[in-house]
């Protein structure tokens, strides 16, 4: 079997992620499908637009958008690369520290990095936020918007979750799709 820094990360309880999500982190691949964006209302909306231009997400939300997530791993590393409507790309880095559950993952999105343990609900990849750094400045989570993130099978397909919210403001950014995998780029590494 190939190890993969997410294999590795997970140990023995990698096999609690379902069979499409273990295949996905052990041999990389492409996925794509449409997808629904959701800015907030007023000063929500205004950050999450703000946050939306940083993350390379686009900030019309009156129409679906077309996503494709290019997963791969290399140097001890995970990289997914996201491209919004051919256009806007969005690409992460992922670099895995201890291992699971105490274990979490560094997403380095070039803005900021994102300190993120994993929580495997019914073989689903949940994302939980516990901190965040941007150079050498470590920030707490209750410093940060609250971030709900997974990745769950739904009959054969994928679904990918991200949103972003503040107290009494409410959500300020989410994008949610059912994506297919293009099984031409299966099993690349």
């Amino acid at each position: 079997m190939t190890e993969t820094a997410v294999s590795t990360w997970f140990g023995p309880d990698f096999a609690q992620l379902h069979p499409l999500l273990q295949d996905l982190h052990r041999h990389g691949g492409r996925l794509h499908g449409p997808v629904q964006i959701r800015m907030g209302r007023g000063i929500g909306g205004w950050i999450g637009r703000r946050l939306a231009r940083k993350l390379g997400v686009p900030v019309d939300d009156h129409r679906t958008h077309t996503l494709e997530v290019t997963i791969h791993h290399a140097d001890g590393q995970l990289h997914w690369d996201r491209r919004f409507d051919e256009a806007h790309r969005f690409p992460s880095t992922f670099r895995p520290s201890g291992q699971w559950p105490a274990g979490y993952w560094i997403e380095d999105t070039s803005v900021v990095a994102l300190l993120l343990q994993v929580d495997v609900i019914d073989g689903g990849w949940y994302w939980r936020c516990i901190g965040a750094q941007r150079g050498s400045l470590r920030l707490p989570a209750w410093l940060l918007p609250r971030s709900n993130a997974y990745k769950r099978i739904e009959q054969g397909r994928y679904r990918f979750s991200v949103s972003f919210a503040l107290p009494v403001l409410g959500v300020l950014l989410a994008y949610e799709g059912l994506l297919d995998a293009d099984t031409t780029s299966a099993h690349q590494s």
